[in-house]
């Protein structure tokens, strides 16, 4: 069960996030705050899981909230919700650690996306509390050469602002490296804003990226932060950067040149001070000769390269994987720890996994939920695994 705190003085606005978290989970505990120091007193007698803060609040507002809980309880995730369209508020939130910011009013979908999130992160950061460094909680798994050899890497082009090219399969992590290089760099502190290229549609990639100003096109209603600006003082992660418009690739380019951007309908230069780690699972070089992708781009962006390999290029990973995911997947949902016998781990090995490392977890995730015993049979990776 999580116990979620809102922080919100318009009473109205509190029953109807109470009412959005209570459908979307009925488990979930829900304590209100009307104000800044009403919320520290509870934040202090109240063993927290997330913290939806207001901005705009009487005797104590969300950043001074915010900046007591990044100083004192800094494991709890922050999503701060504000409706006053203050930009410079928005990237000073981000800044300052909180995990997301949403304007009002919010759209709900993407609300219980950022709830969702933040719950499955605090998971994953309460799992490895004992560890004295964030970076764990996205350790990459693997004791193979190219593995090795990825971390090896990573360790030298961390400590630098040198651009990174992540390449390689879908589900095969390059999400992990990227995390890992900002978490082990000077700008750890900072905002990691991650963008799916590909899941964003081509005529809104450009106000994601850099936002707008109000009244930039027709849905424009207010102004908003892109990601660029909630990414100051930190790093971008563009995913799938080889899905992105050409339109869009040459403002890219210009953030990576000049350290500048400008929000859609504005003539005003902002100046960023941010790292760009960007991956794809395409070919560039052959994207480029299909006038898909800019060279020019391409040469910024590919400083560093680093491949990830596929699972079926590390193989011999996959026990240490398995054994990792038993754990895991047990602690999320508050399981008991299952075992798995070597006859089975050898019979996944022989599967060809076209999904790589994220197949992997779905089918461990499946046979322990399926599984009836406290040790996972090889007929049991036969039946339950969806694999031939």
């Amino acid at each position: 069960m999580s116990k979620i705190l809102i922080i919100e003085d318009e009473e109205s606005i509190r029953r109807v996030l109470k009412k959005v978290l209570i459908d979307e989970n009925q488990s979930f505990k829900i304590i209100e705050a009307c104000d800044g120091v009403q919320a520290i007193d509870m934040v202090k007698s109240n063993k927290l899981d997330l913290i939806l803060c207001d901005i705009k609040m009487p005797k104590k507002d969300g950043i001074e909230v915010l900046r007591f809980l990044m100083s004192d309880y800094p494991e709890i995730p922050v999503i701060m919700i504000s409706g006053h369209g203050d930009l410079e508020t928005a990237v000073e939130s981000m800044r300052l650690g909180a995990f997301d910011y949403i304007s009002k009013p919010p759209d709900l979908n993407r609300l219980l996306n950022s709830v969702r999130a933040a719950l499955k992160n605090n998971i994953f950061r309460k799992k490895n509390q004992s560890s004295s460094k964030r970076s764990k909680d996205f350790k990459i798994i693997g004791e193979s050469i190219s593995i090795k050899k990825i971390n090896r890497i990573i360790e030298k082009v961390a400590k630098t602002n040198a651009k990174v090219l992540i390449l390689g399969p879908n589900g095969s992590g390059k999400e992990l490296v990227a995390n890992q290089i900002h978490l082990n760099s000077s700008r750890f502190q900072g905002a990691f804003i991650e963008v799916n290229c590909a899941a964003i549609p081509s005529e809104l990639i450009e106000s994601e990226l850099f936002g707008h100003i109000k009244g930039a096109f027709t849905s424009a209603v207010k102004d908003k932060v892109g990601k660029f600006e909630a990414a100051n003082g930190g790093t971008i992660f563009l995913d799938e950067i080889g899905d992105m418009s050409l339109s869009a690739q040459s403002k890219v380019l210009r953030a990576l040149q000049e350290h500048k951007i400008q929000r859609v309908g504005s003539e005003k230069d902002l100046i960023v001070d941010v790292r760009v780690i960007a991956a794809t699972n395409k070919n560039l070089k052959d994207e480029i000769i299909k006038n898909n992708f800019r060279e020019d781009l391409f040469h910024r962006l590919a400083v560093i390269e680093i491949k990830v390999p596929s699972l079926n290029e590390r193989i011999s990973d996959i026990p240490i994987l398995v054994d990792h995911f038993l754990k895991l997947i047990s602690v999320e949902n508050n399981n008991e720890l299952k075992k798995i016998e070597s006859n089975a781990v050898k019979k996944l090995k022989n599967f060809n996994w076209t999904g790589n490392v994220r197949e992997l977890r779905n089918v461990i995730e499946r046979l322990l939920i399926l599984s009836e015993n406290s040790i996972i049979t090889i007929d049991d990776v036969i039946n339950y695994s969806g694999k031939k």
